[in-house]
């Protein structure tokens, strides 16, 4: 079991720090941002448990409803525990801590999935595909409104809820052709490959965003001293 543990969490650590070391200008504090993990992995349980409850819809909720509850269940996570919290002082915030929760979500998911591709005889192969594209890919739905919330937060009330709406809606969707692709390795593994590195493309293109918003707010606090 420790080594399934190890399997399980370790892509998530290191994609814990890849994303933590992009905020470069005001890095969270890290006893917050393992805070946000763990509250990650304990979500998994309510979140699968409502999946549960509609299984027998089979590939309907695969592709269609546990994109819909897993990303709502995350972003709610972040919304409720710390957007209100001081430490989320910039764009690129929204971000971080969605990676945080998405990685703690996904490692806890490694567990079940390691376990029983280890009884299954496929641990070595169910390893690398989660180790990069399914852990990764919780990040990139979530940094969706992760992004949403970050401007949301430093943006006119009244936009705020078209900016959350906008980011939770594009992330489901990702989500939810993440899954269909999955489902259907065998025919589109090429397709899978392309799509991951797409959604690379638009996490990495909001990262540079929500830093230059940052950085000018930070020159604009700086101006006012």
């Amino acid at each position: 079991m420790n080594t399934i543990l190890i399997l399980a969490f370790a892509p998530g650590v290191f994609w814990l720090w890849y994303f933590y070391k992009r905020d470069s200008l005001q890095p969270e504090p890290k006893g917050l941002i393992i805070k946000m993990f763990i509250y990650g992995m304990v979500v998994v349980f309510p979140a699968a448990l409502v999946e549960t409850v509609f299984s027998g819809q089979g590939v309907l909720v695969v592709i269609l409803f546990a994109p819909v509850v897993e990303e709502l269940s995350k972003y709610l996570v972040v919304k409720k525990i710390v957007f209100h919290h001081a430490e989320f002082d910039e764009p690129m915030d929204g971000i971080v801590y969605s990676a945080a929760v998405a990685l703690g979500f996904a490692s806890m998911e490694n567990v079940g999935y390691l376990v029983n591709a280890r009884s299954g005889g496929i641990l070595a192969g169910v390893f690398v595909g989660r180790a990069f594209l399914s852990v990764p890919g919780h990040v990139l739905f979530s940094s969706m409104w992760g992004y949403a919330l970050g401007l949301a937060k430093f943006s006119r009330y009244e936009y705020r809820n078209n900016l959350i709406r906008t980011g939770l809606v594009l992330a489901i969707l990702l989500h939810g052709v993440f899954n269909f692709l999955a489902l259907y390795s065998s025919t589109f593994a090429v397709g899978m490959v392309f799509f991951v590195l797409m959604m690379w493309s638009m996490v990495n293109r909001r990262i540079r965003t929500a830093m230059k918003i940052s950085e000018r707010m930070a020159e604009l606090s700086e101006d006012e001293d």
